[in-house]
This record gives C-alpha cells, sequence and structure tokens, in this order.
C-alpha cells in the first residue's frame, strides 16, 4: 500500500506529508483548496512528463516522494533486477525532483527512466481520473483480467508448455532449412573426412600400440621365454624336477608326520602352477613372430592416427567426437527430406496438442466472460447505471502459416497462436438505450467512466492483484440513495485494496476508515495548501458541512453521525 505521500515545492504546496492507512482513505476538500493538486503530485511518481510550471514559485525544485511497504511482488522483485535497481525489502520509493534545468526519477534512490518508472508503477497503483492511469482502459489488460478472474492459471500454463514445445520444433524446422545449402556444399567433404577417419580405424590405436611393442621386441621375447621354459623344466636343475624331488621326500615325511601333510600340498599345487607356467611359455613362444613387414604397416597407421588428431583436436577422443558429429551432418545431408518430413510430422502432432489446449483455454475463457458480463450489468444497475449492456468480445487471428488448426467443413482453417492462447479479448459497452456496443477504451468518461471502473473493480477485486486503486472524484453527477451505493461499493472494495478516494458528497465520505482534509491557507503574502487526517468529532463536522454547506446545525451533524454509523 501507499504507506506515506512527501511533497515540497509543488504548485500551492510548500511541504507537506500525508500517512495514508489500509482501507478506505477519504480526501475532502473546498474547491480550488489543493485537491486536484495532490492528484498531480501522485501523477509524477506514476511516471508522467512534468512541466517546469508545476515548481512552487521561488523555489529551486518540486520534489514528490512515495513510499510504499507490501510491495514486494515476485514481478516487481524481477522488474527491479531487470534494471538493476536495488531492493530494499518489502518496501519501494518512488521519487521525482523537477527543476527549471532537469527532470529526474529514482526507484529505491536509483536514477532510472520514466519508462521504468511507468512500469513499476502501473505494478502499484490505478489512478482513477485520467485515461493514461486506468490499467481497465487498455485492452491488452482484459485478457489478463478475465484469466485471472476464473482463476484459469492452470490451462493457461498448460497451453503456454505446449506453446513453447511448438516453437521451439518451429525454430529447428528453420535452423534445418537454413543449414540445407551449406549441408550440401559440404556434404564431399564430410564423406572424405569419414573416409579418412574410419580408414585408420581410431578405435585400434590401443591394440595397435600394443602389437608394435610385441613385434618390436620379439626377439627378446622369444629368448626370454625360451631360457624361462628351460629354467623351470627342460635342464638339468629345472625348477619342476626339483619340485617331485621335494615332493616325494615330503611324501615320505607325512607317513611318520601328518604334520607335514600340509606343505606336501603347496608343493603339490606349485607343481601344477609350474607345468601350466611352462606350457604357457611353450606355446607363446612358438606363436611369436618375426615380421618386419607387420610392424611396418602399425607403424604407418599410427603415425596416420597421430596425424588425425593432430588435425582433429588433438586426441583419439576428440577425433571420435568428430567422427560422430560430421555422421550426424552427413546422414542428414544424405536425407534431408527425410529429416524435414519427419520434423514436420512432430510439428503435426504438436500443434494438435497446441489446438487442443487452445480450446480448452478459449472455452473455459468464454464461460467466464457469460459470468464477467452478468455480474458487470447487476453491478452497474446498482451503482445507477441501469440500462447498461456490457460484452466480453474474442477474435482470432487468421493466418495461413498459423499454428493452430481448426478443422472447417471444406478442409482447414489456421489461426495465430499467441503465447497467452489463441483469443484477443476486449470489453465492449453501452449505459444508453438504443446505443451501439463500443469498445470501452473508447466509449466512457467523467463521473460514468469512474463508476464503470469502480463495477469492474468490484467485480475483479479478488483476482486483481493491483493493491492500490485513487478515484479522483468519483461522484460526479451522483447523489442520493445513488452516491450511497457507490459509498457502500467502494467500501467492500477497501477490504481486498487501499483505495484513496477524492469526494464531495457525505455520502461516501462518511464511510472511509480515514479521512483527510485538503485546505488552502493565505500566510505572509503567500498562499499554502495543507493536508491533515480528521479526529471522529472533526470527521462529522466535515461530513456535516458536506450535507447542509458552511453552517453546521445539530441537523446536519446528527445526519453526517448517521451517515458514519453505517460503516
Amino acid at each position: 500500500m501507499l504507506r506515506s505521500l512527501y511533497v515540497k515545492d509543488f504548485a500551492l504546496i510548500d511541504s507537506l506529508e500525508v500517512a495514508f492507512n489500509s482501507g478506505l482513505n477519504i480526501i475532502t476538500g473546498e474547491t480550488g483548496a489543493g485537491k486536484s493538486i495532490l492528484i498531480g503530485a501522485l501523477k509524477l511518481i506514476l511516471g508522467e512528463r512534468a512541466s517546469v510550471e508545476v515548481i512552487r514559485t521561488g523555489a529551486k525544485k518540486a520534489v514528490i516522494e512515495g513510499i510504499f511497504d507490501h510491495a514486494a511482488t515476485p514481478a516487481l522483485q524481477k522488474l527491479l533486477e531487470e534494471h538493476a535497481i536495488e531492493p530494499q525489502g518489502d518496501v519501494i520509493i518512488l521519487r521525482r525532483e523537477v527543476s527549471s534545468s532537469y527532470s529526474r526519477a529514482f526507484i529505491n534512490d536509483t536514477p532510472t527512466t520514466l519508462p521504468v518508472m511507468r512500469a513499476v508503477a502501473a505494478q502499484l497503483i490505478d489512478l482513477h481520473g485520467q485515461h493514461e492511469h486506468q490499467s481497465l482502459l487498455h485492452p491488452e489488460k482484459h485478457l489478463e483480467l478475465l484469466d485471472k478472474f476464473g482463476s484459469l492459471g492452470g490451462l493457461q500454463k498448460a497451453y503456454a508448455r505446449q506453446y513453447r514445445v511448438v516453437a521451439e520444433l518451429h525454430r529447428k524446422r528453420q535452423e534445418l532449412l537454413q543449414k540445407q545449402q551449406e549441408l550440401q556444399r559440404q556434404k564431399d567433404l564430410f564423406e572424405f573426412q569419414l573416409q579418412e577417419i574410419e580408414r585408420v580405424a581410431p578405435e585400434e590405436e590401443a591394440a595397435l600400440e600394443e602389437e608394435q611393442r610385441i613385434l618390436e621386441h620379439a626377439e627378446h621375447l622369444y629368448e626370454a621365454t625360451a631360457q624361462l621354459y628351460e629354467m623351470l623344466y627342460e635342464n638339468e636343475r629345472a625348477v619342476y624336477d626339483q619340485l617331485v624331488l621335494a615332493r616325494n621326500v615330503l611324501l615320505d615325511l607325512s607317513r611318520i608326520d601328518s604334520a607335514f601333510e600340509s606343505i606336501l600340498e603347496e608343493i603339490r599345487t606349485a607343481e601344477i602352477i609350474i607345468s601350466e607356467a611352462t606350457q604357457f611359455l611353450q606355446d607363446y613362444n612358438a606363436r611369436i613372430e618375426f615380421n618386419p613387414e607387420r610392424l611396418e604397416v602399425i607403424r604407418d597407421r599410427l603415425n596416420e592416427l597421430n596425424r588425425l588428431k593432430r588435425k582433429y583436436g588433438g586426441s583419439l577422443e576428440a577425433v571420435l567426437r568428430y567422427r560422430d558429429e560430421i555422421a550426424r551432418q552427413y546422414a542428414l545431408a544424405t536425407d534431408f527430406e527425410g529429416a524435414i518430413t519427419r520434423l514436420d510430422q512432430q510439428i503435426q502432432e504438436a500443434e494438435t496438442l497446441l489446438t487442443e489446449a487452445a480450446l480448452r483455454l478459449s472455452g473455459k475463457r468464454r464461460e467466464v466472460a457469460q459470468r464477467i458480463e452478468q455480474a458487470i450489468v447487476a453491478e452497474l444497475a446498482t451503482l445507477g447505471i441501469p440500462h447498461t449492456r456490457f460484452e466480453v468480445r474474442f477474435t482470432s487471428e487468421p493466418d495461413p502459416e498459423g499454428w493452430i488448426r481448426l478443422a472447417t467443413p471444406t478442409g482447414e482453417e489456421r489461426y495465430r497462436a499467441f503465447q497467452t492462447g489463441m483469443d484477443h479479448v476486449e470489453f465492449y459497452i453501452t449505459t444508453n438505450v438504443g446505443e451501439a456496443l463500443r469498445p470501452l477504451s473508447r466509449t466512457i468518461s467523467g463521473g460514468e467512466s469512474s463508476r464503470i471502473m469502480l463495477a469492474l473493480k468490484s467485480i475483479l477485486a479478488r483476482s486483481d492483484r493491483l493493491p492500490i486503486l485513487v478515484f479522483d472524484e468519483i461522484d460526479t453527477g451522483i447523489s442520493g440513495e445513488i452516491a450511497l451505493r457507490v459509498g457502500q461499493t467502494m467500501r467492500n472494495l477497501a477490504r481486498y485494496h487501499q483505495i484513496i478516494a477524492i469526494t464531495h458528497l457525505p455520502q461516501i465520505a462518511a464511510l472511509g476508515d480515514t479521512h483527510f482534509q485538503v485546505e488552502k491557507k493565505v500566510e505572509g503574502n503567500r498562499t499554502r495548501t495543507t493536508i491533515r487526517q480528521l479526529d471522529e468529532e472533526e470527521r462529522a463536522e466535515i461530513v456535516a458541512s458536506l450535507i447542509g454547506g458552511s453552517e453546521i446545525t445539530k441537523a446536519t451533524l446528527a445526519s453526517a453521525r448517521e451517515l458514519m454509523n453505517n460503516r
């Protein structure tokens, strides 16, 4: 909510600070006292352009600062981050400074631009007075409000997920088409490189290196294995023969003492091991080749592999990765039409799912629209506009390349898909019998505009998260029972929003939670506007003056208190 508004050297205001409360804040004052000056100051921190004429005579600059608390919504936090504005906890501070030579904007004491200030303020305040601050008059907001009112966030997110799937598939298709010419041009190169790599068979590097070592050391291997075989089995002191002798001695000993049986088993095991080892050595020795031609072939292949590694990345892993990548590119180049066909099939299936999601969302929106239409007509009748017709109109954009595909008796029609669905939504209204419905954004004005905004806000209050609503003289052109209904509607609305309302009607003023009086005074040959919060007795007197004029009587005071008791 707007916690406080500070204004210095702005028009007739030399310096004032007003602390607003939650609920319904009422501002009253005589005509010309300066209520519109307060609204003008507020507009500056909403991002409106400033004129040097707003600077109080004799002052160097005008300063307006608004402090908002409970304002750090995720959307606002993201907006601040995007523009490198430091957060200040749950508080947002908007400030404008206007001098004869410059106009500056600040958010949380960080200099910023007016567009950024407008974007931040648009998520905080809806000011009903001039159209540029009335969010409901912007058609692009109507779809968002409808979805919030109908709690359609789940359906909208499901649609958005499928929209992203289709968008990604179309991106891939476009990328593939752009690559087609390049792939065809590189096809021969890819084929040559694949053959060059496969000819060397890089996966065999480890096996080739091992075979090279064996061939290079064939003579040593032959001599060493022969020597080992002789040591273990053939010479007169062979290990195997010695083990046989030891086994026979241990056999005799074990017949005398069983303690030798375990050693006897170990010797028998050693016999078996030596026998198997000598058999291996004999077989290995017999297989050794002295093949210089094969060694030369292996050296050539390893040299070629080293050349490939230098050419394609410096390591065997890099060569294999490059081979796999160009193999994919080559396969695509040789079967481009097939790849496009397969991708088109995926796109068609994804667009079918997108169409289904869009139709589900659109159908629910139309159901919600009917509820909104009925509720707003009833609310406006309560607010003294009995002949209203209100309509939520849906349109879609035909597009031959659109992703939404609807079957028709003659074939198929395509519509453009948006991230929010297939619908454009706009509110239409007429308040006069016999008049055609016209867009809300181009139809209403004045006091009727404020009441229509009030009705719309009342219906959408629970779903619209905009925290602060400002109504500037919403009561223009109404009185009596209708004025009381407007006040009661505003009071109900204040359960969901902070309301700041400028009024001249006692029926509305009496219902406020907090009441401020704007006054104009002449001091030291200067005129200045001030504002002060009223206590209960002062409130009764002001409401009484609104009922009966400047002369306050016991009757008008009693009437004022009766109205105030309706809170």
